[in-house]
């Protein structure tokens, strides 16, 4: 009995160990996102309506940062899908840290829309790295270490870092500038940073995982990639219109003026957990079923504010947003790492750049519909409309998932299921 107890010690250390390594590999994601996607990238989103009142920010010229924003991600995310070095990936995902930081205090330190555009583009950049590269190597690890491949709890940094952006806008706005707000928040980065960069260990180059399994490609056929992107590109128009504008748009109606950056937060809110929740439901419906369930319940939140104008209303439709739009990019890109577990960055690249080409055109159409009318409604008519056609082109790839029944185990599912 002794000896039995003695030798099951190393055995309980060694899964100790296992636990902590995960734990900060996955913390070192989630305060990476809330870094380059929360700080670099939406932190912008609260504050547009102040840098439009204090800095003579026009709205077109909004329209034009958020979209320049856009376009560096989208060259994020078409470098991350020709990159096939996973030690090169790493390096760039650290410098995306970096220069994450650096972008936002620039933001603070110009009024000129040159520099503004310069920065935002970085940021950009910074945001891919942070969301294709960064979670392309966390996945790998996961998959390399025989954990479950996905990335539910990772993709909460997205929510979070909205929450934290919105919250601190929400306190600063009382005390301090535009300007002063974005140094404030450049400084926060200074702090994200160092976890972020030293709890993700160095890559790791082999074809197999710790315990000797091997990992292959299993590639989806053409219809399927044709269609998964259509639908992606769709979900990019429904989440960025909304995403970009929505603290605007709640500011701009009568009696809820300063209630955006509330409905900031609470979409934030909604989208931290939100990750985990689609997780367990693809678990049950299949990723396919899903994320048409998510697409569904995501334009709901759209059109919510446009059969009203109460604070209630624009709550509930944040939390129907909020709790779908990040749990689609979840999905998407874990499904990418289980079909490329060697380079998965390769096809959430791909994916990406569907989705990319969504958040440049977008917004720009938006902001300038905007202008013309004096209001979103119409821009967010044009997103529900899209979104209900990334619904059709969902129904369709179900044909050819790979995943369906019959059409044969996938290796990476396989494995978890034996974990």
């Amino acid at each position: 009995m002794l000896c039995s107890a003695t030798l099951s010690v190393p055995g309980h250390a060694l899964m100790n160990e296992d636990s902590l390594a995960r734990l900060k590999v996955l913390s070192a994601g989630i305060l990476s996102l809330v870094l380059t996607l929360g700080i670099a990238r939406f932190a912008y989103t609260p504050l547009l309506p102040v840098m439009q009142a204090q800095a003579g920010l026009g709205l077109a010229e909004g329209g034009w940062l958020a979209s320049i924003n856009y376009i560096g991600y989208f060259l994020g995310a078409i470098i991350a899908s020709l990159i096939n070095d996973v030690v090169l990936k790493d390096r760039l995902y650290r410098l995306g840290l970096v220069l994450a930081v650096v972008t936002t205090v620039g933001m603070g330190l110009t009024q000129d829309i040159y520099w503004w555009s310069l920065y935002r583009f970085i940021a950009g950049l910074c945001s891919a790295a942070g969301l294709l590269l960064g979670s392309g190597l966390i996945l790998n690890w996961l998959i390399r270490h025989d954990h479950r491949s996905e990335l539910g709890v990772h993709f909460a940094g997205v929510g979070l870092g909205i929450f934290v952006c919105a919250a601190a806008v929400e306190w600063m706005n009382v005390a301090l500038s535009w300007d002063e707000q974005w140094l404030a928040l450049s400084a926060l980065g200074c702090l994200l940073l160092l976890p972020s960069w030293a709890w993700l260990p160095a890559p790791d180059r082999s074809s197999q995982t710790r315990t000797g399994k091997a990992m292959t490609d299993r590639v989806p056929d053409a219809v399927f990639m044709r269609l998964f992107i259509l639908a992606y590109f769709c979900a990019g128009v429904g989440y960025v219109i909304s995403a970009t504008f929505i603290v605007a748009i709640v500011d701009a109606l009568p009696g809820l003026e300063g209630g955006g950056n509330r409905v900031f937060m609470v979409l934030g809110l909604a989208a931290a957990p939100a990750c985990i929740l689609w997780d367990l439901i693809a678990r049950r419906m299949g990723n396919v079923n899903a994320l048409i369930a998510a697409f569904v319940v995501q334009i709901a939140g759209i059109v919510l504010p446009l059969l009203g104008s109460g604070l209630g209303l624009m709550m509930l439709s944040a939390v129907l947003f909020g709790g779908t739009f990040i749990g689609i990019v979840s999905l998407v890109l874990t499904m990418a790492g289980r079909y490329y577990p060697t380079r998965p960055a390769r096809m959430m690249g791909k994916m990406t750049i569907s989705y990319g080409i969504a958040q440049i055109t977008a917004p720009a159409i938006t902001g300038f519909i905007a202008e013309s009318q004096g209001g979103y409604r119409a821009g967010l008519y044009l997103a529900a409309a899209v979104m209900l056609l990334g619904v059709v082109f969902m129904c369709w790839l179900k044909r050819h998932d790979p995943e369906r029944p019959g059409a044969g185990a996938d290796p990476a599912q396989t494995r978890e299921n034996t974990v």
